[in-house]
């Protein structure tokens, strides 16, 4: 799917002074809809009209509320419509958000909200009320950041509910939320979240600044905002975080940082975004310290494992076979004696067909998806290596790199590990091990370069900052870690 970044100007057309002209121009707009509800109904002889989309707008509260004040617009028959407008906005609709719109495209943009707009005949202006009643998923726990211990709710695709789920929590009058508009034809809500006092003031700026710049014909979910704000287009690990937990939320604001939530989507953004970021879970701070030190460490060790295993088998089987002990380079001649392929084409091929089955799984039914990759992957592996295609170690060290790339808690670095391992078994094979270091120095100086909003990204290693130790490789006891706040609005 692709965007036009053009965006047209549009004029402010007023609304007309008659009911028969305001409902012709909108029929006309909205191409004669049939979804689209025109309710017309008299105020003490002055004609009206609701207006509202069914499905989305539900104005039954709203009907019963002025036909209960009825009498009153009959008892007082001689009144203008402005006064009559005004005894509607501020006397008989007693709902929650009741507005003005004094043009076809403030009428436009709220009526596609869910509100309903109500529009009196000899008047200029028209009202907008919150009946908005589009029936929206449930709160459910996060599928993809799943917890043995700790909260189970997850953010929705509504952005108010989940702003709510997040305040919840927050419960402060310090914490803000800006609102506005993107997208030139989808017009889809957003809302930038943050602490008052605890945020770094030019990085909330540089947002601003980023999202001012922001020219789309339609945003439909928060990767839109992702890749306009981002810092580094074609860097393969994000500068961006995202979660579906409002937990993990909250404990960022209340970090520093600025989340962003689009509505559509349960996945809310957070900058700036850290590498040590990636390795955390919100599970670390709802165990024990010495435990949740020892996971992370595990998880450090994972992106190792994940990054380097298949490249460095390749490097040693094919440059290095000094480096093993004898008896397992015997094992390892034997079972490569009959394969026709070198190390590097084997591995090649165990990583296309483990990644085929990965998405295979994800793709197909629930039902079937876990059956199909479970079954696919044990009856490929055990045929390839009878059949004499790839190594019975070559399967040992796909499958080992697999499972410790499922154990990183980031969706995304686990998907920047899985572009880089690729590149990283190339240099192995034509290189060897000095090949994978230069690599590795490469792949390290890439990382202390780049920025999330003008922040280093390898904060707080690089530079590193000794009183964030406490929660960067180990999470330290709470006693051990004191408050931090960072550089913020006055």
């Amino acid at each position: 799917m692709t965007n036009k970044t053009t965006r047209h100007h549009v004029s402010q057309e007023k609304l007309p002074v008659s009911m028969t002209q305001f409902i012709e121009n909108m029929k006309s707009r909205f191409g004669q809809s049939g979804d689209i509800i025109y309710r017309e109904l008299t105020l003490g002889a002055i004609p009206t009209v609701m207006v509202y989309i069914e499905g989305m707008g539900d104005p039954r509260l709203l009907i019963e509320a002025i036909h209960a004040d009825l009498p009153l617009f009959i008892e007082f028959p001689n009144q203008s419509p402005e006064v009559r407008m005004k005894m509607l906005k501020e006397l008989t609709i007693t709902m929650g958000k009741v507005g003005e719109a004094s043009t076809f495209q403030e009428v436009e943009g709220k009526l596609l909200s869910g509100n309903t707009i109500i529009f009196m005949d000899g008047t200029s202006t028209s009202l907008y009320v919150g009946t908005e009643a589009l029936k929206q998923r449930g709160v459910e726990e996060a599928s993809s950041q799943s917890v043995v211990r700790g909260p189970r709710e997850g953010f929705t695709e509504s952005l108010r509910e989940n702003t709510a789920l997040v305040r919840r929590r927050i419960q402060s009058p310090r914490l803000r939320i800006e609102e506005r508009t993107v997208g030139e034809h989808t017009n889809t809500l957003m809302a930038v979240m943050y602490v008052d006092g605890l945020y770094d003031i030019e990085v909330l700026d540089e947002l601003r600044r980023r999202l001012d710049e922001i020219k789309l014909d339609s945003v439909l979910e928060s990767n839109y905002i992702e890749e306009m704000i981002q810092d580094h287009r074609y860097s393969p690990f994000p500068t961006v975080y995202n979660s579906e937990r409002p937990d993990v939320i909250a404990s960022a604001l209340l970090e520093g940082r600025i989340a962003i939530f689009v509505e559509g989507t349960p996945f809310v953004l957070v900058v700036p975004a850290l590498f040590v970021q990636l390795f955390q879970s919100s599970e670390d701070y709802y165990q024990r310290w010495d435990f949740a030190s020892l996971v992370r460490l595990l998880r450090y060790l994972c992106f190792g494992i994940a990054l380097l295993t298949p490249s460095l088998y390749i490097a040693i089987t094919t440059f290095h076979q000094e480096m093993l002990p004898t008896n397992l380079l015997t094992s390892l001649i034997g079972q490569r004696e009959g394969v026709p392929f070198p190390a590097f084409i084997e591995a090649l091929i165990m990583e296309i067909t483990f990644e085929i089955l990965r998405e295979a799984g994800i793709r197909l039914p629930k039902s079937i998806g876990q059956s199909v990759s479970i079954v696919g992957t044990l009856v490929i592996g055990q045929a390839a290596v009878e059949a004499g295609l790839v190594s019975a170690a070559m399967v040992i060290v796909v499958s080992i790199t697999a499972i410790a790339n499922f154990a990183l808690p980031s969706f995304n670095i686990g998907i920047s590990v899985r572009i880089l391992r690729f590149g990283l078994m190339g240099i192995a094979a034509s290189f060897g091990l000095y090949g994978m270091i230069i690599g590795m120095i490469i792949i390290g100086l890439h990382l202390c370069s780049l920025q999330s909003m003008g922040v280093p990204y390898m904060s707080s290693f690089a530079p590193i900052r000794w009183r964030s130790q406490k929660d960067a490789l180990l999470r330290m006891s709470r006693h051990s870690m004191k408050k931090y706040v960072t550089k913020s609005k006055p």
